[in-house]
């Protein structure tokens, strides 16, 4: 099996439960919610499992394969369901707190896959979409990587022609993020430092994709140049945080969110903009190996395929408060590659050591140095 169609069957493994339950509207019925007990989170983890599988798996579905193209009916199906005040699935949209975080990333989805998940809905089922956005803007996010959320959803809103866009909470979230920008490519998470993966599962990516999608509104076109730099830089670090071995350090909070922390990585794929010094073959192989190590530990998924908390395996301690069943979907992130075609350099070309063998191995590597922006 070439290392696509690994991938490739991977992302559809762990897509089946939940856009074939969804799709049927039977997600909240079949779906096991795995969860700390005490915690409440069964209220969101349907619209978390759907919103953050489909974030992973969109420029895929965009690329409009065959092999792809029934996932993209379900995945229509499942948004019908998801949003309709009358679907037994319908999301809590108009909660307070998490269903917002959920709504950002359905929205970045949706972005990165306009011709497969946005233009070809319905009507009515795009206005369902809209208004269950919009429900979303009662949460007041905390001052940290939440601003990102907000700011989401609404360049979401705007890029689907929506007048009443809020530009203020774009605004807000760019220019705090900037203010908690440390250097070499790292962003605080608020106003400290957290050693996790928060750069990785929210910050780099979002303000990415906020930035592609508002143009020179705002005037922000000229923040994306730095901030195009700075997530080279972070890509380059994970690239290096790959041991021989396929495994990355457990470091910080929402492990349980496995191989999504590689999303900068698998981001810089996908818009062939890798570091320099770092080629497409070296970062297939480099994330095969922790794909293929984390994927196939004994106990990832249950009996009817559904993915279990952990970070290797089934590991239940690891879940904080906020983790359940659909939390975890967001390891779907690593997936980005997979809207490139064969042809790409990304799968074509032939393995390549990345950089963490070379240099346990004895192998010439690049020097690693800061950058100053």
């Amino acid at each position: 099996m070439s290392e696509r169609a690994y991938w490739t069957e991977t992302a559809c493994r762990i897509a089946k439960p939940v856009l074939s339950h969804l799709a049927d509207r039977t997600l909240r019925l079949r779906m096991p919610v795995e969860k700390k007990p005490g915690t409440q989170q069964e209220r969101f983890t349907h619209l978390e499992a759907f919103a953050r599988l489909l974030v992973g798996l969109s420029p895929w579905l965009e690329l409009g394969e065959t092999a792809s193209a029934p996932w993209a009916v379900l995945a229509l199906r499942s948004l019908d369901a998801i949003t309709d005040p009358s679907s037994p699935d319908v999301g809590p949209f108009a909660e307070e707190g998490q269903p917002l975080v959920d709504a950002a990333f359905l929205a970045q989805a949706l972005l990165r896959a306009p011709n497969a998940l946005w233009h070809p809905l319905d009507p009515r089922v795009k206005r369902q979409v809209i208004a269950a956005l919009k429900a979303t803007r009662r949460t007041k996010p905390p001052f940290n990587n939440w601003l990102l959320f907000s700011a989401m959803v609404e360049v979401a809103l705007f890029a689907f022609g929506e007048n009443d866009w809020d530009k203020t909470r774009v605004d807000y979230a760019l220019r705090q993020h900037g203010q908690w920008y440390l250097g070499d490519g790292v962003y605080g998470d608020g106003p400290s430092y957290h050693a996790d993966y928060y750069n990785a599962f929210v910050i780099h990516p979002m303000l990415i994709d906020i930035l592609s999608h508002v143009g020179d509104e705002g005037g922000w076109a000229k923040l994306f140049p730095h901030v195009w730099e700075r997530a080279i830089r972070y890509a380059a670090q994970l690239e290096r945080t790959i041991s021989p071995e396929g495994a990355f350090p457990p470091l910080g909070r929402s492990l349980a969110y496995r191989f999504g922390c590689l999303q900068p990585l698998a981001q810089m794929a996908l818009q062939k903009n890798l570091p320099d010094g770092v080629n497409p073959a070296q970062v297939r192989c480099a994330m095969t190996a922790v794909i293929r190590r984390m994927v196939e530990a004994p106990g990832t998924f249950d009996e009817n395929g559904w993915l279990r908390i952990g970070f290797c395996g089934a590991q239940p301690g690891i879940g904080e408060d906020y983790i359940s069943t659909g939390s975890l979907y967001l390891c779907s992130a690593a997936f980005l590659p997979l809207g490139l075609p064969d042809s790409a350099p990304f799968w074509s070309d032939p393995d390549q050591d990345w950089t963490s063998v070379k240099a346990w191995g004895g192998k010439s590597f690049a020097i690693d140095k800061a950058i100053s922006v």
